[in-house]
């Protein structure tokens, strides 16, 4: 323990520097964290909206095009990185903690303090690092073209950028506002994302003269214009290229399916040895493990994506790089697509029509989806402390027993639940992504699988925060 404890103290001296949110000394009224809520949400909003000072040029294949739905970032803003740096810190401290290489007592407020500093550090230096490879990556045009003066400005930008997010993301997680502001922003984007495909009032010109990109708008466009109706709800229901009415109407339905689901749990019952007659209970959701197995899962497939992009690009000829990923720049979204590969086969089917032209590819994403869900889900119970193990521990902590089963049976009790929970849960959070994916919802199944479930949490915290404090009539 001693060589963990060293590890966290490495820490300690940067503590002092490091921006913090002070905890709330009193309890803050639910009208106020909503207020909180609404504000950050709009400085983060207008972030993603503030196109970056001193950059050349963002013309070009966008080769971080597959990450930006979960990393709720924004190219060519100032909202560049998203939240990215505070993903990866806290994943990486999750990982380090979880698997004991850092000992950290949850009991010890110290403790606490040196791990939220930490990871607070890793994310700061994760943030200029990857402003500082933005830059010399030549992704807003090559430095000799910025100028020393231009790319120490973007860096900057991008690294007070990547500040201000940790620092919303803290203020929401202190009390003062309602879930976390990753959550939040995460939603918020996908959301966003969603609402632009089915209203834009873009026009693009794809051949057939110039279309609105919206799917509802286009519908409405080509019922007054064209003379044939019929062929009109047909376009307007199966355009390829650009969103169309049936990815609108896949897209709630998923959402539907997704929110009906949220509602399976098994309850178990427990109760106080101390306190006679405190009745308790401890839910064992479906989905046990949230959200976790999708973006563990996005995660994996970014970064082969990233990887296998920026060696197609110089070394598209070799053998082994057209096995991780052959790639071509689509005409219509301006973003590079896989064609081949291992890229391609854990890349979904883009419709229906493909899924009928190469069943082969269809069927081995679908495996890969399913087993890697599963895997990441049963992984994750173990490394984020709610196993079977650590849930039995924690209410023998706080002197809880399941009416008639032993104390020492509690764990045995649990683990028929929890594992089954985490695995079944995953596969069927990769069952939805797939159906998604099949059926060409807007925002990809990932994005909406995400956006679903974090907006039933803030569902489930607005109804706890309202009941609990304000009564029935919230305001």
């Amino acid at each position: 323990m001693a060589g963990g404890f060293r590890v966290l103290h490495l820490a300690r001296p940067f503590l002092a520097f490091l921006p913090e949110v002070q905890s709330a000394d009193r309890k803050i009224p639910f009208r106020e964290k909503v207020i909180y809520t609404v504000i950050s949400l709009f400085i983060f909003l207008v972030c993603s909206q503030l196109p970056l000072y001193g950059i050349h040029s963002t013309t070009g294949a966008d080769p971080f095009y597959w990450m930006r739905v979960i990393l709720a970032s924004n190219r060519g803003t100032v909202m560049e990185l998203g939240i990215t740096p505070i993903v990866t810190s806290g994943m990486v401290m999750q990982l380090l903690v979880g698997s004991k290489i850092i000992e950290v007592d949850n009991s010890v407020r110290e403790d606490r303090a040196l791990l939220n500093g930490a990871q607070k550090l890793l994310g700061i230096l994760i943030a200029i690092g990857e402003a500082v490879a933005y830059v010399l990556s030549g992704m807003y045009g090559s430095v000799s073209q910025l100028g020393t003066g231009n790319a120490i400005l973007i860096i900057l930008q991008l690294f007070f950028a990547g500040i201000i997010v940790i620092c919303l993301d803290e203020l929401l997680q202190k009390g003062y506002g309602l879930g976390s502001g990753i959550s939040l922003f995460i939603a918020t984007n996908i959301c966003e994302n969603i609402i632009w495909k089915a209203f834009s009032p873009t026009t693009i010109n794809s051949g057939r003269g110039a279309e609105f990109e919206g799917a509802v708008i286009a519908l409405f466009h080509l019922l007054i214009t064209r003379t044939d109706k019929v062929r009109a709800l047909r376009e307007a229901f199966y355009r390829q290229n650009l969103p169309n009415v049936t990815n609108l109407l896949a897209t709630v339905l998923v959402f539907l399916i997704v929110i009906y689901f949220q509602g399976f749990r098994v309850v178990l019952p427990v109760r106080s040895k101390n306190a006679r007659g405190q009745q308790g209970s401890y839910p064992i959701k479906l989905f046990y493990t949230s959200n976790m197995p999708i973006i563990l899962h996005s995660a994996l497939i970014t970064n082969l994506y990233f990887i296998s992009q920026l060696l197609y690009r110089r070394y598209s000829g070799n053998f082994l790089v057209n096995l991780l990923g052959k790639w071509k720049e689509s005409e219509y979204s301006g973003h590079s697509i896989p064609v081949g590969g291992l890229a391609y086969y854990v890349t979904a089917p883009s419709s229906l029509a493909d899924v009928r032209a190469n069943p082969f590819h269809a069927l081995f994403y679908v495996v890969f989806m399913l087993s890697a869900c599963a895997l990441f889900s049963k992984t994750w119970i173990e490394v984020s402390g709610s196993s079977a193990k650590d849930v039995a521990k924690q209410l023998k902590e706080q002197q809880m027993v399941m009416p008639g089963h032993r104390e020492s049976n509690l764990q045995r009790e649990l683990n028929r639940y929890i594992p089954t929970a985490a695995a079944f849960g995953g596969v069927c959070i990769g069952a939805l992504t797939v159906l998604a994916d099949f059926m060409g919802a807007i925002g990809s199944g990932t994005g909406i699988l995400l956006a679903v479930t974090i907006i039933y949490q803030y569902f489930e915290t607005f109804e706890k925060e309202r009941a609990t404090e304000l009564g029935f009539f919230g305001f």
